[in-house]
């Protein structure tokens, strides 16, 4: 009948509008959810090209071979290489610390064993991993020539040092630690923690970790009771000059 017929055409045209406004609309929470995971797969695939490569992992082929995209992906996720650099840099940072925070939230509220729990962290895996290293090598040959490699390094580097610092400072509470300065005692300890690391990532048969946490422990004791020298110092970054 020609009035059906109208009719049936009259919605099939009014559908197609309808679909034409909708697509022309904000995308879809789930669209949105499949691009930020889609850019954290490629932050995933740099770390893992870093750790199994080094500095011939900084290769934009080589990244996209990793996650398995086109190079015109990460180009479209990331302003530039250093970009997504910096955001990897930022995640693998975050992944180790976060693992350091939940070790220490894993003990009671004793001082002496979150602060061993924080030194175990740091001598077990992910941390011990030789890999790790690399990545590390190549983040750090990075610093000097990227400004977002800095920025991005000030503020993971913060979160460590605030929870090294609390665990130092509840630690020297606990045992009347006096005429300590919290700031260069969490200058010292991290100078000692990332040379005990960095040597056994090189050599690992060299000492145990058990080892080197408990060189840590001794190094905090004989700063809690007193037993370091007084450090003479004037404003930060200044050297007290001799006669």
């Amino acid at each position: 009948m020609p009035a059906a017929r109208d009719a049936r055409q009259g919605l099939e045209h009014g559908t197609r509008r309808t679909t034409a406004v909708k697509a022309a609309g904000p995308r879809p929470r789930y669209e949105r959810r499949a691009a930020d995971d889609r850019r954290q797969a490629l932050i995933e695939a740099t770390i893992a090209s870093l750790r199994r490569h080094g500095h011939e992992g900084l290769s934009v082929r080589r990244i996209a071979a990793e996650a398995g995209v086109s190079i015109g992906l990460i180009n479209h996720h990331f302003p530039n290489k250093n970009a997504l650099i910096a955001e990897s840099y930022r995640r693998f940072s975050r992944q180790l610390s976060e693992g350091f925070a939940a070790a220490v939230m894993r003990e009671p509220t004793e001082p002496r064993a979150r602060l061993r729990a924080f030194f175990e962290a740091n001598f077990s895996r992910p941390n011990l991993d030789p890999k790790v290293l690399t990545a590390w090598i190549v983040f750090w040959g990075l610093f000097r020539q990227s400004p977002e490699m800095r920025k991005v390094r000030d503020e993971v580097g913060r979160g460590y040092g605030e929870l090294l610092h609390t665990l130092l400072a509840d630690f020297m509470r606990a045992n009347e630690g006096r005429g300590i300065e919290i700031r260069l005692a969490e200058i010292g300890l991290t100078a000692l923690l990332d040379g005990l690391w960095l040597e056994s990532c090189l050599d690992p048969k060299n000492f145990r970790p058990a080892e080197a946490v408990a060189l840590c422990e001794a190094w905090v004791d004989r700063m809690a009771w007193g037993a370091a020298p007084s450090v003479p110092c004037g404003p930060v970054g200044i050297r007290n000059k001799g006669p």
